[in-house]
């Protein structure tokens, strides 16, 4: 795998470095994130071990401008920082996963190969879904309904993307958790009510007829 371990910490960086490369690991490396930005925008990873506290753009940061330039490449947050609300936080901003100082490094290479096995997986989905009105471009990640262009964050348009591909399955709080966020845990955080009440603002509310619905206790579906 092609690897980028950003970590403002020289000897961490520097272990995390040598114990992935002797797993046969193409590894790079970036001490800060202006460095880790411009390898992003030269090569291509697949997965990115991004620490949250850098000396000039934090991780959380160097997310967002991912996500919202279309990069989807699957980051692994590592930091100091383990409270929930650093966690929501981080998942909110675009990561796929989050692991707190100290660690295992056989555990961070464990969430290392699960990114990778994830996106692996999902190299190949359908380009394009049509939930009657509602369109999908997978390939341009534009959203249209009713043929109305319809803005979308880059976390918003994984959740809709999710919704739309089981349309008319009952997707629970935790499956949605598990493959939007890749947390398969319950934090008993409400990020996923408050990414559904988002949709709904701009998917359903300007519309008669509404796609998203709630089945209490069980969790929700996209369908007509």
């Amino acid at each position: 795998m092609k690897l980028l371990i950003v970590e403002d910490e020289p000897q961490l960086l520097s272990l995390i470095r040598k114990g992935l490369s002797e797993q046969n690991h193409d590894v790079s490396a970036a001490l800060d994130g202006s460095t880790a930005l411009q390898l992003l925008q030269d090569n291509r990873f697949d997965v990115v071990v991004l620490d949250v506290m850098l000396p000039d753009i934090n991780g959380i940061e160097i997310c967002r401008r991912l996500r919202a330039a279309g990069n989807f490449v699957p980051i692994l947050m590592l930091t100091a920082l383990d409270s929930s609300e650093n966690i929501v936080s981080g998942l909110n901003s675009g990561a796929d996963d989050y692991m707190a100082k100290p660690f295992k490094f056989t555990e961070l290479e464990a969430r290392i190969n699960a990114l990778a096995r994830r996106a692996g997986q999902s190299q190949k989905p359908a380009e394009r879904i049509k939930v009657e009105d509602l369109e999908i471009d997978l390939s341009t990640k534009k959203v249209t309904r009713a043929g109305d262009a319809i803005q979308l964050t880059a976390k918003e348009f994984l959740l809709l993307y999710y919704l739309a591909k089981n349309s008319g399955i009952i997707l629970s709080r935790e499956k949605i958790l598990d493959n939007v966020w890749n947390i398969n845990f319950d934090m008993n955080t409400n990020v996923v009510d408050v990414y559904i009440n988002y949709l709904r603002k701009k998917i359903d509310k300007p519309y008669a007829q509404k796609l998203i619905h709630t089945l209490k206790g069980l969790g929700y579906t996209l369908k007509p």
